[in-house]
């Protein structure tokens, strides 16, 4: 029941970060990363593992895509409803390492920081490339365990922050480790939370130019065979 209500509360919260100075730019550096990854394409079937609001479904669904949104909180479910009533877009409240969909029924398939919250990660990552389509691609996104993003939420789990003492933080590899193929990984948010929002568009630009592991936010993406 715990894991069920983990997120109930968290709707206004999570959506209201993202209109904040830093919570700006950290949207728009990890929506251009996923995207670049994804490469959405119009009346793609695709899946939303783990969509909460749909902050990220948002990005997807103007490209006149068709998603299912799938989430275990219903609070998070209804909010990405009402945000996405001008799209095509289905809300089911399911759980991802147990997805009700048959084999290869989706062109690609999207996961945006849902990993970290699941203990046993690779089955999850089973069933994401379960659902998707030969020839499909999987992208998967979590919080890096490299990144001192990843130090400052430990430190609040052990003051008992109610999210962040159940995340799982995870490397680049460690993502990568989970998938049953080859894939490639690529991090962004090399700025801290701290830092004047009007210069950390030059940090994220030098840590995106020297390929740097420890970004925030890790991405792996992967061809199912």
């Amino acid at each position: 029941m715990e894991k069920l209500e983990l997120f109930d509360k968290w709707p206004e919260k999570y959506d209201a970060w993202f209109t904040t100075p830093i919570g700006l730019l950290v949207k728009k550096y990890e929506s251009e990363l996923l995207l670049s990854l994804l490469r959405p394409e119009s009346d793609e079937f695709m899946l939303d593992a783990g969509c909460g609001t749909g902050v990220f479904t948002l990005d997807i669904l103007p490209f006149r895509t068709r998603v299912i949104g799938v989430d275990l909180s219903l609070p998070m479910l209804s909010r990405a409803e009402q945000k996405t009533r001008a799209y095509r877009f289905q809300a089911v409240l399911a759980d991802i390492s147990s997805l009700p969909f048959s084999e290869n029924v989706f062109d690609k398939v999207v996961s945006v920081t849902a990993l970290e919250f699941i203990e046993d990660a690779k089955r999850a990552m089973q069933e994401l490339f379960r659902v998707t389509k030969k020839g499909g691609r999987i992208v998967v996104a979590t919080l890096n365990s490299f990144s001192p993003w990843a130090d400052r939420r430990q430190a609040e789990a052990k003051k008992g922050h109610p999210l962040f003492k159940k995340a799982i933080f995870r490397s680049p590899d460690e993502l990568l480790a989970l998938a049953p193929v080859k894939g490639v990984v690529r991090t962004a948010i090399h700025f801290q939370k701290e830092d004047d929002p009007a210069h950390a568009p030059d940090i994220e630009k030098e840590g995106q130019r020297k390929g740097l592991n420890t970004g925030a936010f890790v991405v792996g993406c992967w061809q199912k065979d």
